[in-house]
């Protein structure tokens, strides 16, 4: 999935089959996990989408976090002041790591399965 730039040039933002759709909403992974690593207390990140009654999907998150004081409260209160209201994740799970390729990769596909 791509997008023209004000300046002409396309950007590619993700993989249309990661895309998350939140009340017709699309949502790019990339976008989410860019924003989450910002924050000081977050390694890595790695956002699904899972079924909602309400939302057709939601985003769920995976963190890995250098601070075992962070909260999920924390987290979505960032997310809040940082991004759209509809890609606010609505769960959050802590990992010790995420499951990558031999590259480095992160497996959204893994992540995914396992729900």
């Amino acid at each position: 999935m791509a997008v023209i730039q004000e300046d002409g040039y396309m950007k590619i933002v993700d993989r249309k089959k990661d895309m998350i759709i939140v009340s017709g909403f699309n949502v790019y992974p990339n976008e989410i996990e860019d924003v989450l690593v910002t924050h000081p207390s977050i390694v890595e990140a790695a956002a699904i989408g899972v079924p909602d009654d309400k939302t057709s999907e939601a985003v769920k998150v995976f963190v890995v976090t250098n601070d075992e004081n962070l909260t999920v409260e924390e987290i979505i209160k960032f997310a809040r002041e940082n991004m759209t209201a509809y890609k606010v994740p609505k769960h959050v799970v802590f990992k010790d790591e995420l499951p990558k390729t031999n590259v480095g990769k992160i497996l959204r596909r893994e992540l995914r399965d396992a729900e």
